[in-house]
């Protein structure tokens, strides 16, 4: 399979060649919402050399090819061309009305008029009623495809006419000066199109082109948000060796470093993290625009250097194993793998940040410890226990303050920049009746065990902060206990109601764990009182064990939880 890309502008690939959809593909099927983006992007946000993504084709003849991918974009583009045709004729400039039009439709080697866009599917209408310059053959019938076609361009052209028309209403200029200011407005709208750039792929031949258009409509293998930056930096950074083209080799670097973990990371995910961590507020799909904006060619070097280090920081905060921690970095590397053990991604731009500044020692230890564990806290109580729904504000608060402590220039700012975001955090954190309401509900039995981790989470978390006798223990080794066991010699008819909730549950050793048994509760507190685990006055006060007590537990470690634990 030969495959060429080149960049190109789309005045070259309307000059250069015939295009036919063939009937493979998709009807037109853009609506107002993109129609109105796509003007939006390319005409009033854009400046020159605007990149729209990729045009896949495959070649028929000298002269035609057949699209596979950017169908979509190549008519809506068509349709801009034939409005601003017809604004330029109905404003009295026949010239410039025709020099469009010869866009549009040209004389082959044959000496025969063709459309540059060919297409089955809406045949014959979208030649009729848009791409031809006179007016069209009367009674065409047509179906939802025609109607998008003739939606999207009389929308096109209400946005031209409302450009022209804020010209006609100025009072200030005269007639001649108004007809001068809208010859210029159509030019400046003309050539911001013609100059739009896309990868331009070309096939050899058709049976390829089945086989890749398959490919992209079925793996969604199309240009990706990193493909588009990727082609930004390469072509805004200069080889200083022709035999080494360092920009596409840091490029192959952070693939590598992003791919080369177990985690199933995501790189256009890694590139919006970065971003939010640094730049305004935005989603993955007005990235690249966003990009495009800031990211002038004298910053490219700097930004890409940028992305090297931290899609090795970026990797080592979802896969910690990768990375090698010194002693004292320990608890950084647990609330890591603790946090994203809750399955939750909206504070990575901050971590991201603490942890940059961190490794760039511009960070203290103390401070990121107690940042990454603040983030912890509240992801344990919002997140893990009373499963809190974000609108988007919590990833807007995170992305805000990343970019505030990359823009910090000393470590007074820093430390502000953190106590204002555990302030945030509080301001955010549910209440105590709704994390007691949730914490009540966890649990874990043989049948039940998606709580389970959870569980042992709170539990070692608990007796690690009452654990004052130095002895390092091993919660990892040790097993949960059911006080009240799963089959007691006497079961009341509501046992399984509070049999799994956290108040019956206990992590112990093994060997203490088989010692239990289904021993009568007296002598099971006489064993617990032996072991290093911290054993709370709910249990030694407790005369027998049964639901009353089991209920007074729970919310005994709910109060511990919320209150001392995981305060934030």
């Amino acid at each position: 399979m030969k495959i060429t890309s080149l960049d190109k502008e789309i005045r070259k690939v309307f000059e250069t060649g015939y295009y036919h959809i063939p009937r493979f593909q998709r009807p037109y099927s853009w609506e107002k919402e993109q129609v109105s983006e796509f003007w939006h992007d390319t005409v009033i946000e854009s400046e020159t050399d605007y990149f729209i993504g990729s045009i896949v084709v495959y070649k028929k003849s000298d002269e035609l090819f057949g699209i596979v991918d950017g169908q979509q974009r190549l008519t809506t583009i068509t349709m801009l061309l034939c409005a601003i045709r017809d604004c330029y004729s109905a404003e009295g400039f026949d010239n410039l009305a025709k020099g469009v039009h010869a866009l549009v439709e040209k004389k082959d080697l044959n000496n025969d008029q063709q459309f540059v866009l060919q297409t089955e599917t809406s045949y014959p209408y979208f030649q009729e009623y848009i791409q031809k310059f006179d007016k069209p053959d009367t009674g065409i019938k047509y179906g939802a495809e025609e109607e998008n076609l003739k939606k999207a361009y009389e929308l096109i052209t209400k946005f031209i006419k409302q450009e022209l028309d804020l010209i006609k209403n100025n009072k200030q200029l005269t007639k001649e000066n108004k007809k001068q200011a809208i010859q210029k407005k159509l030019n400046e709208i003309r050539d911001k199109i013609l100059k739009l750039k896309v990868i331009y792929v070309e096939l050899d031949n058709e049976d390829d082109a089945y086989v890749i258009f398959e490919t992209l409509n079925t793996r969604g293998k199309d240009l990706s948000v990193g493909d588009l930056i990727k082609n930004h930096l390469t072509k805004s950074i200069k080889a200083d060796n022709k035999n080494v083209d360092i920009p596409k080799d840091k490029w192959k670097t952070i693939r590598d470093n992003i791919d080369s973990t177990s985690k199933d990371l995501e790189f256009d995910t890694f590139l919006l993290h970065v971003w939010l961590s640094k730049y305004e507020f935005t989603t993955t799909k007005t990235l690249f625009k966003k990009f495009k904006k800031n990211i002038s060619k004298a910053e490219a070097k700097k930004f890409l250097d940028g992305l090297v280090s931290d899609s090795i920081t970026y990797k080592n905060i979802f896969d910690t194993e990768t990375k090698k921690w010194n002693k004292n970095e320990l608890p950084l590397k647990n609330s890591l793998s603790i946090l994203y053990g809750f399955n939750v991604t909206q504070q990575t731009p901050m971590v991201l940040s603490i942890m940059r500044e961190y490794n760039a020692k511009r960070l203290k230890y103390k401070v990121a410890k107690e940042a990454l564990e603040a983030i912890e806290h509240f992801h344990y109580i919002f997140t893990a226990i009373t499963s809190q729904r974000s609108s988007g504000g919590v990833a807007s608060m995170y992305s805000q303050f990343a970019r505030k402590l990359s823009e910090a220039k000393d470590d007074a700012t820093r430390l502000i920049m953190i106590r204002d975001l555990r302030q945030k955090m509080k301001e955010r954190i549910p209440t105590y009746d709704e994390f007691l309401a949730a914490f009540k509900t966890i649990e874990f039995t043989n049948g039940y065990t998606k709580q389970k981790k959870i569980i042992q989470y709170t539990l070692s978390k608990i007796d690690k902060h009452f654990n004052k006798s130095g002895v390092e223990i091993n919660y990892d080794a040790m097993t949960l206990e059911h006080l009240l066991p799963q089959n007691p010699p006497h079961k009341l008819p509501d046992h399984d109601d509070f049999y799994g909730t956290i108040g019956n549950l206990l992590m112990i050793d093994e060997k203490t764990n088989n010692a239990l048994g289904n021993k009568p509760w007296a002598t099971k507190k006489a064993i617990l009182e032996k072991t290093s685990i911290h054993i709370e006055d709910t249990i030694k006060k407790a005369k027998d064990w049964t639901p009353k007590e089991i209920e007074k537990r729970t919310i005994y470690l709910a109060k511990i939880a919320y209150n001392n634990v995981f305060k934030i």
